[in-house]
């Protein structure tokens, strides 16, 4: 079995928390970061067993960069 490193990006929503791979935009959800972080692992790993070839390569961008900007905001 192969493995790949695809980015999570977590935060609060509310009483909770989204997790979302910009990857291959699946996201998940939790009430802890932790189990938002091992749902959206799950939700992956199943998109990767069910998926053909084709919707995979269709859906994945290999290049995501997550960065901060500073903007002017007044």
């Amino acid at each position: 079995m192969q493995t790949r490193e695809l980015t999570a990006i977590i935060e609060r929503e509310g009483d909770g928390y989204v997790a979302l791979c910009p990857e291959l935009d699946i996201a998940s959800q939790g009430d802890t970061i932790e189990t938002a972080r091992a749902n959206l692992k799950e939700a992956l790993e199943l998109f990767f067993e069910t998926a053909d070839p084709a919707e995979i390569k269709a859906r994945l961008h290999d290049e995501v960069f997550v960065t901060r900007v500073e903007v002017a905001v007044g």
